[in-house]
């Protein structure tokens, strides 16, 4: 069957998609980080423990674990567009649920984000890959996890100012204009399509809304992220041990990742004596380097060997970790570095994947079985080291821990790699 695209050097792009897409990716990432550097206020103020208080940032994460199946389900009886302004009114209603005072509304409304976010996560790499002309899909992916990661840095940087002048309930509150205007801009898209005529269930190429494309071409329950997630066929590459290892390596990739994004500020303010404002600023670095590793990390793999990628990924791991904890007073250095790890690493281990995978089918089982035990693994990562904080009573044994599970990184990550490549012989 054909898919009726337009030819792809003949395309224009369809800018008023993409800017619709970029905001709304504003949205996917910053409302978990939020919490982070005003978790002490939190804490305090609701009589949470650490590891309580943390589960504000890993319930979301647990939602991409268990949730991505429901997200296939809704994208297909909506459409992919209802679907991505699905995704944006459950934040919406999950950041007022959350500044609803009581521990129970902010956790019900942190579960309310995590799922709507779970549904963007598959649905956006769904419409970039549809609708995008092929020889700017990569870009455009690259633009999309930038903005990823500045949604990130936004609400790392200036919630805790925000919280000074308003109270923290207010300032994570005001977050919700981001997804205001995300709701506003792909509003404007899909209005554009009703004034064409248009059913929104359909597809369009280019910037010309009334020329239709095959709907059976891009099967939503294939992606999340930016990678295929679920498989509908087989599972003979569970006997095979690349799927496993990479299981392992992004489960110690989400671990690090995810436990210093709920602590990072907290820890920086502790280990530096800073406050609020500056400890935020600080955790800021390490979303925001990471709009450049989206990049680098990519263009990388094409030019080096592979070894170059995983001594880089790994090592700026290895170096963040046993930074923070031997020399926190350049933290600035550390976080810079790290950056390079939580955006390549990603990069590399799904590239791996792809490279190991024997059919698209298996390059999707694998996804699920990677994405779904990484993420799972993930989400452990803030109470766990909330409760280590606790028990120890300083952050010499939770970045004691992140150090251990940076080393079994590096190892794990180099297997992957030597497994993929000798699964390609």
């Amino acid at each position: 069957m054909t898919s009726g695209r337009a030819p792809a050097a003949g395309r224009a792009l369809p800018w008023l998609l993409i800017w619709g897409v970029l905001v709304a990716a504003l949205s996917l990432r910053g409302p978990i980080v939020s919490p982070t550097p005003v978790l002490r206020d939190i804490e305090r103020d609701l009589g949470l423990t650490p590891a309580s208080v943390a589960l504000l940032t890993t319930a979301p994460v647990l939602m991409f674990a268990i949730l991505t199946p429901v997200a296939a389900f809704v994208i297909r009886r909506s459409g992919p567009e209802r679907a991505l302004l699905i995704t944006l009114a459950g934040v919406l209603v999950g950041t007022v649920m959350r500044a609803v005072p009581g521990f129970g509304w902010m956790l019900a409304g942190t579960v309310v984000i995590g799922a709507a976010i779970t549904i963007g996560n598959v649905v956006i790499p769904v419409i970039i890959r549809r609708d995008v002309p092929p020889p700017r899909v990569s870009l455009v992916t690259a633009a999309y996890v930038a903005m990823l990661n500045a949604g990130s840095l936004l609400t790392s940087l200036l919630t805790a100012p925000l919280a000074a002048l308003t109270g923290w309930p207010v300032a994570l509150l005001l977050w919700s204009l981001l997804t205001v205007a995300g709701i506003l801009l792909w509003g404007a898209h899909l209005a554009r399509w009703r004034r064409a005529g248009v059913d929104p269930d359909t597809r369009y190429s280019g910037e010309d809304p009334v020329r239709p494309v095959a709907t059976d071409e891009i099967d939503p329950r294939t992606l999340t992220g930016p990678m295929p997630v679920i498989s509908a066929h087989g599972g003979s590459f569970l006997r095979r041990p690349v799927p496993w290892l990479l299981l392992a390596t992004f489960a110690c990739q989400t671990f690090i990742y995810f436990g210093l994004t709920t602590w990072l500020p907290v820890i920086s303010g502790d280990l530096l004596a800073l406050d609020q404002t500056a400890a935020g600023a600080l955790a800021s670095i390490f979303q925001g380097a990471g709009i450049v590793g989206a990049f680098v990390v990519p263009l990388l793999t094409r030019v080096a060997p592979s070894w170059v990628t995983v001594a880089i990924i790994s090592g700026s791991w290895l170096i963040l970790t046993v930074g923070v904890l031997t020399a926190p007073s350049l933290m600035i250095v550390w976080l810079s570095i790290g950056a390079i790890g939580h955006s390549g690493g990603f990069v590399a281990i799904f590239s791996a994947l792809v490279q190991g995978a024997r059919s698209d089918s298996e390059a999707a089982g694998m996804s699920a079985l990677v994405q779904g035990g990484g993420y799972a693994i993930g989400a452990l990562a803030g109470p766990v080291l909330g409760a280590l904080y606790a028990a120890v009573g300083d952050w010499s044994g939770a970045l004691t821990l992140l150090i251990v599970v940076a080393v079994v990184y590096t190892v794990l990550l180099a297997a992957s790699f030597i497994a993929v490549r000798r699964a390609a012989l």
